[in-house]
């Protein structure tokens, strides 16, 4: 069989025609292609685009959905445009120096950069995993869990096992590590090869030394230990605690940029090399190899510059708003450790569709979903004082309108919080990203 290769048309220089003959002149010898150009073309700004973006900036300020909701400055964008501008496949120069930069901080031997945690960690899963049957352990409140879609059966053919925490805050076992060889035992058919942690949980800190009980236990029964570090920022913020000795138990960790830090996007999974250039590999089949990746390594490296060092404020702004739920009498289902706070309103006889809808009425919207509040680096002060205001209002129209008081209500040091009638409306459920 002969291969016949189309030849292409030329100009006396050697490049293809189409290439040596101006736009406007191509368009007019033919007039179909003219056509189809002006379908392709599109416009994706507005022509207040700038004003628009000051409006997202300032609606950004005042929501409590997430961290990820965050948005890059024009500072972050000026110093993205000076890095380089590789492939990402055949190695982009500054996406490199980032990946070298994390397997540094993190004590690692190697890093890849992917495009969400979600994939950091599923590669950190399937590279662990040699092939079915496999079990892998975690929280039953982990994102693993929860939202990845069901991925660790998808894509690597393990059985996960969901474990309560025995002290109903964090961790998956302590000590004698009992749980955990529990589920040896019942697992003979799917060997247990893999716990997966994540580090904050809802906001919480897991302590080093549960972790580091943990992973003692894991490795002696030949058990990987990977960690969900997607707010593992937070943690370094927090505890003082350097990022490798946080991560030193791990043999592998997958850390977020877009929640906390304020990165548009990315994640970086890191462990040893051989671990690395597998997870590479499967990042391909994937569909995650990503092109010019410079300006998001630069966006990334200007967060973590810049950004980081916000965190203790962050922290500080999410204490303050519990403070202002304690003083009103509000449930607290979870303290603020780090950056998120979960309430409950109906001690105060409020339920959450009432908040969502009035805080979305004022005159300056805040944006809200269910019991978890989120303080961001861009969370504005101002939107705190705000919301702890229409509480106050909410609570004192409930009184008004001649709730009383119940014995019943929420715990806490100092007894027992009054709790009133609830509606029968249906709260609004809180999503987890």
């Amino acid at each position: 069989m002969t291969l016949i290769i189309p030849q292409r048309y030329s100009c006396n220089h050697g490049r293809r025609f189409s290439s040596c003959i101006p736009q406007s002149s191509l368009s007019k010898m033919d007039p179909i292609l003219a056509s189809i150009i002006e379908q392709v073309k599109v416009d994706v700004t507005t022509p207040t685009q700038e004003q628009d973006n000051a409006n997202q900036l300032e609606e950004v300020s005042r929501s409590f959905i997430s961290d990820t909701i965050t948005v890059p400055t024009k500072e972050m964008f000026a110093y993205a445009m000076r890095t380089s501008l590789g492939d990402d496949v055949y190695s982009e120069p500054s996406t490199m120096a980032l990946e070298a930069h994390i397997a540094k901080l993190t004590g690692k031997e190697a890093a890849l950069f992917v495009s969400s945690g979600t994939m950091g960690n599923q590669l950190a899963i399937r590279s662990h995993l040699q092939q079915p049957p496999n079990s892998i352990i975690c929280d039953v409140r982990a994102h693993i869990n929860k939202y990845e879609g069901g991925g660790a059966a998808l894509h690597s053919g393990a059985l996960q096992i969901n474990l309560t925490p025995n002290n109903g805050m964090y961790g998956l076992m302590y000590g004698d590590g009992s749980p955990v060889s529990g589920i040896l035992l019942m697992s003979i058919s799917a060997p247990t090869r893999l716990i997966c942690l994540e580090n904050t949980l809802d906001g919480t800190i897991m302590p080093q030394t549960d972790i580091n009980d943990i992973a003692d236990f894991a490795h002696k029964n030949g058990i990987l230990m990977h960690l969900d570090g997607a707010r593992l920022w937070h943690v370094a913020a927090e505890t003082r605690t350097p990022i490798d000795e946080l991560c030193a138990p791990f043999d592998s960790a997958s850390l977020c940029f877009s929640k906390g830090l304020g990165a548009p996007v990315g994640t970086c999974l890191v462990g040893p090399k051989a671990f690395i250039q597998k997870a590479r590999w499967f990042r391909k089949i994937f569909g995650g190899g990503m092109r010019q990746t410079g300006v998001l390594a630069g966006s990334i490296a200007y967060a973590l510059t810049h950004n980081f060092a916000l965190l203790p404020k962050v922290h500080a702004l999410a204490k303050r708003l519990q403070a202002g739920l304690d003083e009103l009498q509000v449930g607290i289902l979870s303290p603020a450790e780090t950056c998120m706070v979960f309430y409950d309103p109906s001690t105060i006889g409020v339920e959450y569709w009432e908040i969502i809808d009035r805080a979305a009425a004022l005159p300056k919207p805040i944006t809200l979903t269910g019991s978890r509040l989120v303080v961001h680096i861009q969370t504005s002060p101002e939107a705190v004082d705000d919301f702890l205001s229409l509480l106050k209002t909410l609570k004192q129209e409930k009184i008004q309108a001649g709730f009383m008081p119940s014995k019943e209500g929420v715990a806490d040091s100092d007894g027992m919080r009054n709790v009133y009638v609830k509606s029968t409306r249906p709260s609004t459920p809180t999503p987890r990203t």
